[in-house]
């Protein structure tokens, strides 16, 4: 018998129950002090038979915020409220990882510590608007990192890395997809440095190899994801050589040992592909975690192609809690509300039914 979307894994230390993984998903629910409330622990416990929850991104820092409502992990009182959320997925038999944040220019002023002009890896203006408390209003131009902030900001992700294990969570994916921080070092569209993390792909690369290397030595290799997005356009971002970049950095990764790769195979607003996403799975030596738009046909010919050793998946989650069960019945799904995906109060996040009421 093959090995299919409901066949066990192991990933770094877990053995994990099935290949279907939780998307991590933004949500704007957190509470005051971007505090994680008791609604998020019934959230993320309902999803717990997924064989692994990632959460949704979490700031690393009053300056990674991009979003109103987003829960972070830099504060005591943060750490304490996901706390109650991993107690609660794991007393369900679950295992959850935390995705770590750090927006870069993808933010506004409003949302800064001080009113503070949003950083970036070069003062480049995004297209687009920023999402803040008062609506949405246009991108600032991002201040360029001085050296000894970057430096800062690495030891920042080992120390909420630390954070999250504290907390409880099984481990850690590093954000470095959708054109926030890390991304935005990444692709030569956003990052115009002259200095040692600019210009050649080595030097782009810089950034994101302190960050494991921080974060791994912190936590450990095998409780360390990472998430990248080649070609998602989403935020304003381009790469010149994208293939060449990304198997680059798909190598670059292979050298940490790390739990996994989280790809996003596309754009992800267009579901658009153009990248030969088979070359990265293949510079990648370890487990390759593949998403943008699958549902369980793909799912199930990407990991019997060994094109995946796992999927994860968005937006089905939202509206099917039980969504590892509904695969393996063939039974519909729910159809999720798109106008409370951002924002709001339990309507739209934990009501959806099970399929057994």
């Amino acid at each position: 018998m093959g090995i299919d979307v409901f066949s066990p894994i192991n990933l770094g230390r877990l053995q994990l129950p099935n290949r279907i993984v939780m998307a991590p998903l933004t949500r704007n629910r957190a509470g005051a002090g971007d505090v994680p409330l008791p609604m998020h622990a019934t959230y993320y416990r309902q999803r717990a038979t997924a064989g692994l929850i990632i959460t949704e991104a979490s700031p690393i820092s009053p300056q990674g915020v991009g979003y109103p409502g987003t829960p972070g992990i830099y504060s005591e009182a943060q750490i304490a409220g996901w706390e109650v959320v991993t107690q609660a997925v794991h007393a369900a038999g679950g295992h959850i990882f935390q995705q770590l944040w750090h927006v870069g220019r993808i933010s506004h002023p409003d949302l800064q510590p001080g009113g503070a002009v949003p950083v970036a890896p070069s003062a480049i203006r995004p297209e687009g608007e920023a999402v803040t408390v008062t609506g949405m209003q246009p991108f600032v131009t991002p201040r360029a990192l001085e050296q000894d902030e970057i430096q800062a900001t690495v030891s920042q992700y080992a120390t909420v890395a630390r954070n999250a294990l504290q907390a409880g969570f099984d481990g850690v994916e590093v954000h470095a997809a959708n054109g926030y921080l890390i991304d935005q070092f990444l692709r030569d569209g956003s990052n115009q440095r002259t200095d040692e993390y600019g210009g050649s792909l080595e030097n782009r690369s810089r950034f994101l190899r302190e960050v494991l290397q921080a974060v791994c030595e912190a936590v450990g290799a095998d409780r360390v994801g990472v998430r990248i997005s080649p070609e998602n356009a989403f935020n304003d971002m381009r790469d010149s050589q994208a293939q060449e970049t990304f198997m680059s950095v798909a190598g670059l990764m292979s050298g940490f040992g790390l739990a996994y790769l989280h790809v996003v195979e596309g754009d992800m607003v267009s579901g658009e592909k153009n990248l030969d996403y088979s070359r990265i799975r293949a510079t990648f030596k370890g487990v390759y975690m593949a998403n943008c738009r699958y549902d369980l046909a793909r799912a199930q010919q990407a990991i019997a192609a060994d094109a995946a050793d796992m999927v994860s998946f968005g937006v089905l989650y939202i509206a099917n809690p039980d969504l590892v069960e509904r695969f393996r019945r063939g039974a519909e799904l729910n159809t999720p509300d798109p106008e409370t995906y951002y924002g709001g109060n339990e309507h739209g996040y934990i009501d959806y039914p099970f399929l057994d009421g």
